[in-house]
């Protein structure tokens, strides 16, 4: 099996619509045992938390509230999850996004409450 580049890998990505890539990305976690967006997400924040100190933060739901579906909307739009996973999390609660700089994880806490839910820094 001959090495593609990294260019060619990428080039290969922006080809493949949404599902395909999702059907990539969980091959992923089959066959290497790892989550990679969980990988892209941890590698920026572990180099950020060096040159800023502990200032990171982890954002985490409470409660949906009454209006859960602009709760999942906005769980979508910042993870980049699917319908169900972001639905899992709007109904039982957990962390959004871990280890975020202080601004982005407040950012996010002022959509989540605005739009109902009930949110956490840690």
């Amino acid at each position: 099996m001959a090495k593609i580049t990294k260019d060619e890998f990428i080039s290969s990505l922006k080809e493949m619509t949404l599902l395909e890539v999702k059907e990539l990305v969980d091959a992923m976690k089959e066959e290497f045992g790892v989550d990679p967006s969980a990988v892209a997400v941890a590698a920026p924040a572990a180099g950020a938390e060096a040159s800023e100190g502990p200032t990171n933060q982890t954002v985490v739901l409470t409660s949906a509230g009454a209006a859960k579906i602009n709760v999942i909307k906005i769980i979508r739009d910042v993870t980049g999850l699917g319908l169900k996973e972001a639905k899992e999390i709007a109904d039982n609660g957990g962390n959004i996004k871990e280890n975020i700089p202080s601004d982005e994880a407040n950012e996010l806490k002022a959509k989540l409450e605005e739009a109902g839910a009930t949110v956490e820094l840690q």
